[in-house]
C-alpha cells in the first residue's frame, strides 16, 4: 500500500501559509474600521488543521511518486479553495455555503466569476481577500505548470521539462529550487503593477486590489464596473501591459535572467500570443467601428482591453460587450477557449497546442498532396513524436467534451442557450464574465441555482488541472500498484 504521508504534509504546509495570509485582511479591518471576528476565526481553524496534517506526517523522506503527485496537486487545490471559503462564510455577507465554495474556487483557479452583488459597499477586507486568493492562484499555478505538470505529462505539458532527467522523485526539491525564483519575479511584478496603477489614478487600495488580480489574470475588482468603473485610459494600458506580462510563460523570465536576452523574441509561443492579440483587437476594432461610425481609436483601445482581457481569462471589462452585436459575442466566446501561454498565470487549451494542432494540420494536408513525402513535426526547436501529438489532440476533444456535458448541465437547470454555453466556457476556460444579460459584463452569478454553481466550481477545478490532472483520480485502474 503506498504511503500518502506526503501528500497530507505538503497540504499541511499549504493551508498554514493559507491561515498566514488571511492576517492581511485583519490589517485591512483596522485601517477601515471594520474589524471583526471573521478574519480571525478563518486564520485560526485554517492554520490548525494545516497544523494537524503537518504534525501527524512528520516521519517520511519527502517523496513523491506519479500517484501521490495527482492526489497532491488535485487535493490542493480543493481543500484551499474549502478553506478559502472560510472568511466568506464568517462575513456578514450572508452567503451560503455554495456561494462562499464558488467565490473561493473562482479566486483560487483564477476564474474572476462572482456571486457578490454589491462590490461597491463589500466589506474592504473580503474585496482584499478576493484579491488575495487570485495571486495566490496564479503563483500556485505558475509553480505547478513549471515543476509538477510536465512531469506528469499531462495535454501535452511534458514539452516545457526543465530537464529531461526529471523524474517525479524529484518534485519536492525542484519545487523548492524554483519557487524562490518564480515567487521574487511575481512579487517584483505585482509591486511594478501596484506602482503603475497609482500613478495612473488609483487609489493606494485599488491599486494593490486591483494588481494582485492583473498579475494573477484572474480579474477580481474592487466594483461593479470592474475596470471600467475608473473610466481612465492610462489604467485601461497599464492593465493590458501587465495582463500580457502575467501571460507569458514564467520560464522565459528565468531563461531571461539566465542570460537568455532574446528569449521573448525567439519563444514562439509569446510570438504567437502577441499576433493573436493584435489581429484580434483590429478585427474587433473595425467591427466597432462599422457600427458606431465614430472615434475608431477609441474603439481600438476598447477592443484591445477586452481582447486582452478575454484570451488571458483575466475577466476585465470596461464596457458590456454584449451591446457590440453578435460577431462581437461569439468571437469573444472563441477567445474565451484560446487562452494564454503555458506556464503563465493564464487558462484556457493555451496558444502552444492551438499552433502544434495548427502545424499537425497543415502536416496532414501536405501528406495529401505529397503521399511519399516526409514531414517532420517540431515545435520551438523541439520534435513533435506521435504519442505527444495524440495527448495534444486528446485534450482538446476532452476539453470540448467536457464543455458540451457542463453547458448541458447548465441547460437542465433552466438557463438559456447563451448563458448555458457561455458559463460553461468562462467556467472550463477560467475566464470570468459569460455572456448574456445574467452572466455577462454587467451581470454576476448570484442568481444562478446552487447546483449550477457547484457544476460551474467542478468546471473552474477541471480548467486549472488541466482536466486530466483531476479525472484520472476517478479511474480505479490508476490507483493499483
Amino acid at each position: 500500500m503506498t504511503n500518502y504521508k506526503t501528500v497530507f504534509f505538503v497540504l499541511g504546509i499549504l493551508l498554514i501559509i493559507l491561515g498566514f495570509f488571511m492576517i492581511t485582511p485583519i490589517i485591512v479591518q483596522l485601517i477601515y474600521d471594520e474589524f471583526n471576528g471573521t478574519f480571525i476565526y478563518s486564520s485560526a481553524v485554517t492554520i490548525f488543521i494545516g497544523t494537524l496534517f503537518l504534525l501527524s506526517n512528520l516521519d517520511q523522506d519527502r517523496k513523491l511518486n506519479l500517484q501521490q503527485a495527482f492526489l497532491l496537486t488535485s487535493l490542493s487545490w480543493f481543500g484551499i479553495a474549502i478553506f478559502g471559503s472560510l472568511p466568506f462564510i464568517f462575513s456578514n455577507l450572508e452567503l451560503t455555503f455554495s456561494d462562499a465554495f464558488f467565490e473561493s474556487m473562482s479566486g483560487i483557479t483564477t476564474t474572476g466569476s462572482t456571486i457578490i452583488e454589491d462590490l461597491d459597499n463589500a466589506p474592504k477586507a473580503i474585496l482584499i481577500w478576493r484579491a488575495t486568493l487570485q495571486w495566490l492562484g496564479g503563483i500556485g499555478i505558475v509553480i505547478m505548470a513549471i515543476t509538477v505538470m510536465p512531469l506528469l505529462n499531462v495535454g501535452g505539458m511534458q514539452l516545457f521539462k526543465l530537464e529531461s532527467g526529471d523524474t517525479t522523485e524529484k518534485i519536492l526539491p525542484k519545487t523548492r529550487e524554483m519557487a524562490y525564483n518564480i515567487a521574487s519575479i511575481y512579487l517584483f511584478l505585482s509591486i511594478a503593477c501596484v506602482v503603475a496603477y497609482f500613478f495612473s489614478g488609483m487609489n493606494v487600495f485599488d491599486s494593490i486590489a486591483h494588481a494582485m488580480t492583473t498579475i494573477a489574470t484572474g480579474g477580481f475588482s474592487t466594483y461593479n464596473e470592474s475596470i471600467g468603473y475608473f473610466q481612465n485610459p492610462k489604467i485601461e494600458i497599464v492593465a493590458i501591459i501587465f495582463i500580457i506580462l502575467g501571460s507569458i510563460p514564467f520560464i522565459a523570465y528565468l531563461k531571461y535572467l539566465n542570460g537568455n536576452k532574446k528569449i521573448f523574441f525567439q519563444d514562439v509561443q509569446i510570438k504567437g500570443l502577441i499576433y493573436i492579440c493584435l489581429i484580434c483587437t483590429i478585427i474587433i476594432a473595425i467591427n466597432l467601428f462599422i457600427k458606431d461610425q465614430e472615434n475608431f481609436f477609441s474603439d481600438l483601445r476598447l477592443s484591445a482591453f477586452n481582447v486582452v482581457s478575454i484570451l488571458s481569462g483575466t475577466g476585465y471589462v470596461t464596457t458590456d460587450f454584449n451591446l457590440w452585436g453578435n460577431f462581437s459575442m461569439v468571437f469573444f466566446l472563441l477567445l474565451m477557449f484560446i487562452g494564454g501561454c503555458a506556464g503563465s498565470t493564464t487558462c484556457g487549451i493555451k496558444i502552444f497546442r492551438i499552433q502544434i494542432l495548427w502545424l499537425f494540420i497543415i502536416n496532414e494536408i501536405k501528406k495529401s498532396i505529397y503521399p511519399r513525402g516526409v514531414f517532420p513535426l517540431s515545435y520551438n526547436k523541439e520534435k513533435i513524436s506521435k504519442r505527444f501529438m495524440s495527448s495534444i489532440i486528446s485534450f482538446i476533444f476532452l476539453y470540448f467534451l467536457i464543455f458540451f456535458l457542463v453547458a448541458m448541465l447548465l441547460s437542465f437547470t433552466g438557463l438559456d442557450f447563451i448563458t448555458s454555453f457561455s458559463g460553461a466556457a468562462t467556467a472550463i476556460s477560467n475566464v470570468g464574465p459569460g455572456l448574456g444579460k445574467m452572466i455577462g459584463p454587467s451581470g454576476n452569478f448570484s442568481e444562478l441555482s446552487n447546483f449550477a454553481k457547484w457544476i460551474l466550481s467542478f468546471a473552474m477545478l477541471l480548467g486549472r488541472l488541466e482536466i486530466f490532472t483531476l479525472l484520472v483520480l476517478f479511474f480505479p485502474g490508476f490507483w493499483k500498484s
